[in-house]
């Protein structure tokens, strides 16, 4: 059997009833469909339901109508569907591309090929209503592109070729951690390693570079036109065993293919997660998508370009970020949409960083960066890449097609559907200020250029928006809050600007695309998981670490040595143990979380991580100590 022999994708849109039904009976070996439908979390629903499934509700399924149904109460769609009101109706969605997913452990009998399943795209519907992530960026993308098609003449000069439809293009960076399993090595290894630089564009060996080869060839097969893969800044070099096969992997993984539009990109990332699942697996090999798998090393992130073309009648298409003379940086609307996204980042980032797991990642250094700010570069014609700023402008002199932004603080678990249709609405906030208040490119430069505490049109008067400084090392902590503005530092900090912003939740308000029940609903789920996670897991994780710090009985040991562990055991006892006068930070935490005093449970669990983080430093200076 070849590769090329399998069906990979199928294209509803270009299928009649009896054509679906032709090409299902020429592939017996499909057995399955799965009805893949993102609930507010960013996670698929996944079930095998038998292929004959297709076929007896052709009808329902091309007449758009509910096919099945699932509880709502089982997915993360929270107060939206509760246990007395669950019915949640799925409809199959024709317009995007379904994906055959093999099973390469269980074969077709007649044939041999490998049992497929066709995973299609749904539409969670509740009381009417789509609930879904998916059908949000629906919405938000169909806002932004009628009003741009309905205004862009006025707003770029096009009158001379009508424009007639716009396309958003999104490309993605996905990062990963790849080991053997049971694998453990240790942080002062992987640091080492990583300020070293001796992993980044290193040939992969053995089993990795197998199942990375493997995982782009099956890309290509599914169409997504892999363009890259290599090895990121993480990891250390693997070990050779006995039988001359390699172990003690711990790699980080970058993989890159083809921007497409934008719910078919997004599509295309969530199959391309499982599908490098499963191609490492097959390879005796353990695959993350965590944020920070491992505290104080590279995390992995996404980092998201983000880019607008108008076609025109005449079949031109246009870059709507260009600008049409290369001595300025963008075009007016380029400048409109971006400073949107900074206007009211407050109101995305919700969307963006989500989990405990996604703040671990927001540090400096090798990290994703936390300040709200732009780069643009040192000069038109000499583009730059800032890394260390939230979003920056990415073009090529000479390739007016590139001109893109590149948003750097997503990682592998941002819910993409929900981040970009928030994106949306704020570039549509951006777009609706300056086409009322027109305004030249140079003007828009020197507005998005301003100083702190300069008044200016649109943007906030005591921020600064654009630095093409490094931001970690240009700026001290205090210089950063107080010219950025002070970043939230956990989960709880960032749902919270859903409210301290309310002006700016509006914007997501636009055509309805975000409702208030489904905010509502979002901060429930997000505050829900910060909880269970922080008591299940952080708190146990915590622990662990104030165990490992135990005193060393040495024949060495002098009073400075006992004098170290001193402060190290009253810093244990702060933590963990509570006396009748005072309870411990870890109890202190639990008892707010459990009350609901999310605030106040927030500033505990900041104290924690500074003292936790204080503890490893000292008992690890204390180690060192010692011979």
């Amino acid at each position: 059997m070849k590769l090329s022999d399998l069906l990979y994708t199928i294209e509803p849109k270009s299928l009649g009833k009896e054509s679906l039904k032709n090409l299902i009976e020429r592939h017996p070996n499909i057995e399955f469909i799965s009805l893949a439908g993102v609930d507010i979390s960013g996670n698929e629903t996944d079930e095998r339901i038998p292929i004959s499934f297709l076929s007896e509700n052709m009808e329902a399924i091309f007449d758009h109508k509910p096919v099945l149904q699932t509880d709502g109460s089982s997915i993360a769609l929270n107060t939206i569907s509760r246990l007395n009101d669950a019915k949640v109706d799925m409809i199959l969605d024709l317009e995007s591309r379904w994906y055959v997913d093999y099973n390469q452990d269980l074969r077709f009998e007649e044939t041999e090929l490998p049992v497929g399943t066709i995973r299609i795209p749904v539409f969670l519907m509740h009381k009417n209503e789509c609930v879904d992530s998916r059908s949000i960026l629906i919405k938000a993308s169909n806002t932004l592109q009628s009003h741009l098609i309905a205004h862009l003449n006025a707003f770029y000069d096009q009158k001379d070729d009508e424009v007639i439809a716009i396309i958003p293009t999104i490309g993605t960076e996905m990062e990963f951690w790849v080991k053997t399993p049971a694998e453990t090595i240790s942080v002062e290894e992987l640091r080492t390693a990583q300020t070293m630089q001796e992993n980044y564009w290193q040939r992969t060996q053995g089993n990795v570079r197998t199942a990375l080869e493997q995982t782009l060839l099956m890309m290509d097969h599914y169409g997504l036109q892999p363009e890259m893969g290599h090895k990121e800044v993480g990891g250390v070099k693997p070990k050779i065993d006995k039988t001359g096969h390699f172990d003690g992997i711990m790699e980080q993984i970058e993989i890159d293919w083809k921007y497409a539009t934008d719910l078919q990109a997004v599509d295309n990332e969530v199959f391309a997660r499982s599908l490098i699942r499963e191609v490492f697996r097959s390879n005796k090999l353990e695959v993350t998508f965590k944020a920070k798998p491992i505290e104080g090393v590279a995390g992995s992130g996404k980092h998201t370009h983000i880019g607008l073309t108008a076609l025109c009648r005449s079949g031109k298409k246009v870059n709507l970020f260009n600008p049409t003379d290369e001595d300025n940086y963008l075009s007016r609307l380029g400048f409109a949409c971006l400073m949107g996204i900074l206007k009211n980042y407050e109101i995305i980032n919700p969307f963006v960083s989500s989990t405990a797991d996604a703040f671990k990642r927001l540090k400096p250094g090798y990290e994703a960066p936390v300040c709200v700010a732009c780069c643009l570069g040192h000069s038109p014609r000499l583009p730059s890449r800032n890394r260390t700023v939230l979003i920056g402008l990415i073009k090529e002199i000479g390739s007016p097609m590139s001109t893109r932004f590149e948003l750097r603080s997503p990682n592998p678990h941002t819910n993409l559907y929900l981040s970009l249709a928030s994106i949306y609405l704020a570039i549509l906030d951006g777009l609706k200020f300056f086409e009322a208040h027109p305004t030249s490119e140079e003007e828009m430069l020197r507005i998005l250029s301003k100083k702190p505490w300069e008044e200016v049109l649109y943007l906030e008067k005591d921020k600064l928006y654009r630095s093409e400084n490094d931001i970690f090392d240009d700026y001290t902590l205090e210089e950063r809050d107080t010219l950025f503005g002070v970043h939230p530092r956990n989960v709880w900090e960032n749902v919270y600007q859903f409210t301290a912003y309310e002006e700016k939740l509006q914007v997501l308000y636009q055509d309805q695309v975000f409702s208030p029940r489904f905010i509502e609903a979002y901060g429930d789920f997000c505050i829900k998981r910060w909880k269970t996670v922080i008591i299940n897991r952080l708190i146990p994780e915590y622990m662990d670490s104030v165990k490992e710090c135990v005193p060393i009985e040495h024949k060495d040991s002098n009073g400075e040595d006992l004098s170290r562990f001193e402060v190290i055991r009253q810093l244990k006892l702060e933590l963990y143990k509570d006396t009748s006068e005072k309870l411990s930070l870890f109890s202190q935490i639990t008892r707010a979380l459990e009350e609901k005093e999310y605030e106040k449970a927030s500033k505990l669990l900041n104290l924690v991580e500074t003292r936790i983080q204080k503890l490893k430093t000292l008992y690890r200076e204390y180690r060192e100590n010692f011979l």
